[in-house]
């Protein structure tokens, strides 16, 4: 997130707002946040190709609503939540599309997970990813964002519209079934 720190969210958005340089700005802001919102998308999407669908989308969504960004909350966080709102959409699009039931979903998650030649890792890392693949949806993401992103629980709950103590209580449960994960795969 070292490009985003470089971003002076005030004068991106007037930028973003203002007729003559609102296509100069738009780029970016593209160039700002795409390797982060890439990364939060391609871990809640589990193919790189749709992915950067869903990337497309969560930008020109945004593209679609700055007049609507009100400043309450930094550009970042309102991304973050295009971006998971675009997300969950594809997924649960995704879900329906292929008659999966949520069982079903883990399954196809993880045969995604195995097939995938765009991610390298070692076993462990592949290991982890299965683990986190079987948390439900709301986990997931929570888990996500804290040990991936190491975002704070005061983002994700701008983000997420929910409490800072919900949000610890979800990670902690995480955790605690990836613990299990691993503990009954050995």
């Amino acid at each position: 997130m070292a490009k985003e720190a470089q971003v002076d969210d005030s004068k991106l958005v007037a930028r973003l707002r203002e007729p003559s340089t609102c296509r100069e700005a738009f780029g970016d802001l593209i160039r700002a946040y795409s390797e982060s919102l890439y990364r939060l998308i391609r871990r809640t999407v589990q193919s790189h190709e749709d992915a950067d669908d869903v990337l497309q989308n969560t930008f020109l969504k945004a593209w679609q609503n700055i007049e609507n960004f009100r400043g309450d909350a930094k550009l970042s966080t309102w991304l973050y939540k295009i971006a998971i709102n675009e997300s969950m959409t594809f997924v649960e699009k995704d879900r329906k599309r292929r008659g999966l039931s949520l069982d079903d979903e883990d399954s196809n998650i993880i045969s995604t997970i195995q097939a995938d030649t765009n991610i390298d890792g070692d076993e462990l890392a592949l290991k982890l990813r299965k683990a986190i693949a079987k948390l439900p949806e709301k986990q997931r993401l929570v888990f996500n964002m804290r040990y991936y992103d190491d975002m704070k629980y005061e983002q994700m709950s701008e983000i997420m519209g929910t409490s800072v103590g919900a949000l610890k209580a979800s990670y902690h449960l995480a955790v605690k079934k990836i613990e299990q994960f691993f503990e009954d795969s050995d």
